[in-house]
């Protein structure tokens, strides 16, 4: 046998190319498991199920642990979400048209992603991050800006749907996140948060603008289990209310600009 040769009908070449060989399919079944570990169930357009795992199947359970005693167990079932729309009857690639409240269709500009329902936590005692400053004594406004509380809020028809009741911040940070809202008896007289960055204090005139979304449309602004926790669901739901009013608070934003 030749230098190298093991048999004589193989040498070391040989089985160097045979251990890549097997190792690299090996790499690419492993990366296409974990691949299936986030996003299964897959849908198609229509919200319907096309759970397609692969040859490769699905990867074993993995337990991550994640800050303030809480694990994530994948791959994990996703909340199914229902989406109401008008052409489901249509073919494949057509637009979808959201029914009913479209702010509320999770469509679109009005989309939220599933994030825990559960305040986000400060790093080193694990508390409610963003709270109200009733519960947050330590903290106060700047006194050289204008103090929204007790100022009219009101939508892009300029019409009132209530007061600002009190400011959230950020304790981690130490931003101002949202203004709490008292809707007027007419819109249910409920406590609605709108996000500081959706909306324009305008202290000369003592009003809070929202340009996004018309007054009445306050009346369906996601609301909060805890009225002194927001958690990453709920600041999802609400941030994407106002931002679907870019396009479904009145028709015509929903228009061809030509």
């Amino acid at each position: 046998m030749n230098t190298g040769s093991l048999t004589s009908q193989l040498d070391v070449a040989q089985l160097a190319l045979i251990t890549f060989f097997l190792f690299f399919v090996g790499l690419v079944i492993y990366l296409q498991r974990e691949n299936n570990r986030e996003g299964l169930p897959l849908v198609d357009d229509y919200g319907r199920k096309t759970d397609k795992r692969g040859m490769s199947g699905m990867p074993s359970d993995k337990v991550y642990i994640v800050p303030h005693g809480e694990n994530v167990v994948t791959p994990r079932r996703e909340a199914e979400t229902v989406f109401r729309n008008s052409n489901e009857a249509a073919f494949i690639s057509a637009p979808l048209e959201p029914t009913g409240n479209k702010l509320l269709s999770g469509m679109g500009p009005a989309a939220f992603a599933l994030r825990a329902d559960r305040p986000d936590a400060q790093f080193i005692d694990g508390s409610p991050r963003i709270v109200p400053l009733r519960v947050a004594p330590l903290h106060s406004l700047a006194t050289e800006d204008d103090d929204p509380r007790g100022m009219n809020v009101v939508g892009a028809d300029d019409k009132v749907a209530g007061t600002v009741s009190e400011v959230w911040i950020d304790r981690s940070e130490g931003l101002v996140r949202y203004f709490e809202v008292a809707l007027v008896p007419e819109l249910g007289g409920r406590h609605v948060l709108v996000p500081s960055t959706m909306v324009d204090i305008q202290g000369k005139s003592g009003r809070v603008k929202c340009y996004l979304i018309l007054g009445a449309q306050f009346a369906d602004v996601p609301g909060l289990k805890n009225p002194d926790e927001v958690t990453l669901l709920e600041e999802d739901k609400i941030s994407a209310y106002y931002a679907g009013g870019m396009l479904y608070a009145t028709p015509a934003r929903a228009e061809p600009l030509i």
